[in-house]
């Protein structure tokens, strides 16, 4: 990882694919990805962490299936949100937005189950920043 700082900003300027993170630096063994989002993810789900999500820019939706039912969450930009392992949910940015995650360096966008992914969804660990 880089040994000099990293603007959010300019990482973010350097690519324009939708829901496939890059990753900026590391922390011990957590990856602090950035993703470009508009319309839906997928319906999907972590078994073994949980998943942070900081807003840079836009408003993200999280729908949520938990035991109680579902619902959803709306973060606007600067809002934080940390959906808990185990429970299915589904990011979506209708009007597009750009937000930071930090989990577990190899962890999947699309969880350890997920429903079919869609053509505009990058299954992946995240791409290194370029």
């Amino acid at each position: 990882m880089a040994d000099e700082p990293v603007s959010l900003t300019a990482a973010l300027a350097s690519f324009s694919d939708l829901w496939s993170p890059r990753i900026v630096t590391a922390v011990n063994d957590y990856d602090v990805r950035v993703a470009k989002v508009e319309g839906e993810h997928v319906w999907h789900a972590h078994d073994h962490t949980d998943e942070f999500f900081l807003v840079l820019e836009g408003e993200l939706t999280i729908a949520l299936r938990e035991p109680a039912g579902e619902r959803t969450v709306v973060l606007p930009r600067g809002s934080v949100f940390t959906v808990p392992r185990g429970t299915e949910h589904r990011p979506s940015a209708p009007t597009g937005a750009a937000i930071l995650m930090f989990e577990p360096t190899g962890t999947l966008t699309v969880g350890d189950h997920h429903d079919e992914i869609p053509d505009h969804v990058d299954a992946t660990a995240g791409h290194a920043l370029s």
